[in-house]
């Protein structure tokens, strides 16, 4: 019988998001993983550091640097922390306001994270058909904000600007398309033979294991635990939409993008409750224009599109935050690819990265 060693093989950068910061380094017997320890590097921004000299609106547009992917729920997780410290009321369209974006920004990250499955598994057409739905959603970020890549809208006390009646039609049009945009990648590629074998009992964990790592998010209900905290733990007042928070038991690699279609049709289904019920009324609460929390600490967490991305701030009552750290979600959920690869072969490994959805840019903050 031929004798093997266990070999190391660094892998990376593979996935679009990971752009030279990540690298997998395997080690192999032949093309079976023994273990895969994921080496993030730097990117050396400093994010939480630099909001130390920065006033509080001022660190608003950084955090929509952090997750690039979803800008909209950095702003909204931030701004609610900052809340929290102030004790400020939000106006009720406001919080409408930000549940429609956080919604249409957790369907553009989403299209982005079946795309690029798509092409990590060499289906090219299923990445541009992903992206053509994830442009409609930065159109009307666009409108809204003037911005498709760091878009900034959420503000400390409310939102930057009220919706026009351009967006409403922009926005009433894309709800009706949804169905389309989706329905065209599904029959594509949940279909697909080749796709199927690559992803089933592929990348699997289970719901133990993943608690156990702080994993949250997708890949945590794709394993079979049923937390989501926008149902849990209501905000922006998520408990005034009826929604239902899929699951998956198998806990791999298709159950995670399985997952990931039918929380964008929940998504749309929130969306269009906020849209016919908006009410009338202010989209900023009164807060002082120079805003100097009271001396305390606080922690606010929201669902976001990769789990549970959450700031804690402790103030000391002056213009800026003494300290700010991020609960970030995608640098918890890469500490469970050891764990999904194991056992798998080589080319898994690919498709296992590519389900946990890494955003680099908060790996490292």
């Amino acid at each position: 019988m031929l004798r093997t060693e266990v070999y190391t093989l660094n892998m990376g950068p593979q996935h679009p998001s990971t752009h030279g910061v990540l690298r997998v380094i395997l080690e192999l017997d032949g093309e079976t993983v023994v273990h895969a320890r994921p080496d993030v590097g730097y990117l050396h921004r400093g994010i939480e550091k630099l909001a130390e000299s920065r006033t509080y609106p001022q660190v608003t547009p950084y955090t929509d640097r952090l997750d690039y992917v979803s800008g909209m729920s950095n702003n909204l997780a931030y701004c609610l922390t900052v809340e929290k410290l102030l004790g400020a009321e939000i106006p009720e369209r406001a919080q409408y306001l930000r549940v429609i974006m956080a919604e249409l920004n957790r369907i553009a990250s989403h299209f982005v994270c079946i795309g690029s499955m798509a092409i990590d598994t060499g289906a090219v057409t299923g990445m541009i058909f992903a992206f053509r739905g994830r442009e409609r959603v930065l159109d009307l970020f666009d409108l809204i904000c003037g911005s498709r890549m760091t878009y900034n809208y959420v503000r400390i006390g409310g939102v930057m600007a009220d919706v026009t009646p351009e967006f409403m039609t922009a926005l009433e049009k894309f709800v009706e398309d949804f169905p389309e945009l989706l329905g065209k990648y599904d029959t594509l590629m949940t279909g697909n033979e080749i796709y199927y074998h690559r992803l089933v009992s592929t990348g699997k964990i289970s719901g133990e294991r993943a608690l156990a790592l702080g994993v949250t998010g997708p890949i945590l209900r794709a394993s079979g635990v049923d937390v989501d905290l926008r149902r849990d733990q209501p905000y922006s007042g998520y408990d005034r939409f009826k929604f239902s928070v899929p699951l998956r038991q198998n806990g791999d690699n298709w159950d995670r993008y399985t997952i990931r279609l039918d929380e964008m049709r929940q998504s749309i289904e929130i969306i269009k409750q906020a849209m016919a019920s908006l009410p009338e009324g202010p989209i900023m609460a009164k807060i002082p224009k120079v805003i100097k929390p009271p001396k305390g600490e606080a922690y606010h967490c929201i669902e976001s599109p990769r789990g549970e991305l959450g700031f804690y701030i402790v103030s000391d009552g002056g213009l800026k935050p003494y300290r700010m750290h991020v609960r970030r979600p995608s640098f918890i959920n890469l500490s469970a690819l050891d764990d999904m690869c194991r056992g798998d072969k080589l080319s898994d490994v690919v498709v296992s990265l590519a389900t946990l959805d890494p955003i680099l840019g908060e790996v490292d903050c």
